[in-house]
């Protein structure tokens, strides 16, 4: 346990800011988790509804430096590949 108190204020920020990130972490996971499964089920309009909303969660945590910008195009390039597969199968 720290003494000074700058750094007290400073591990409870960052208790804060780990417990964020976690969070949104977690939500782009299930986020992923759902276009790539609605993608496999093969149900096209439904791929690309979840790939729409993951696509805004990404670039949203790209927005809050949650993500590198580039990393999160990857991700959505890569959902966005599953979802249109999936349409292409039917």
């Amino acid at each position: 346990m720290a003494n000074i108190k700058s750094q007290i204020k400073r591990n409870r920020q960052n208790e804060k800011r780990r417990q964020r990130n976690q969070a949104v972490k977690s939500s782009l996971k299930t986020a992923s988790k759902k276009v790539t499964s609605t993608a496999a089920s093969g149900d096209a309009e439904a791929a690309t509804a979840a790939g729409r909303d993951a696509s805004r969660a990404y670039d949203k945590a790209a927005s809050k430096g949650m993500l590198h910008k580039r990393a999160a195009a990857r991700h959505k390039s890569r959902l966005a590949k599953a979802a249109n597969a999936a349409g292409a199968s039917e």
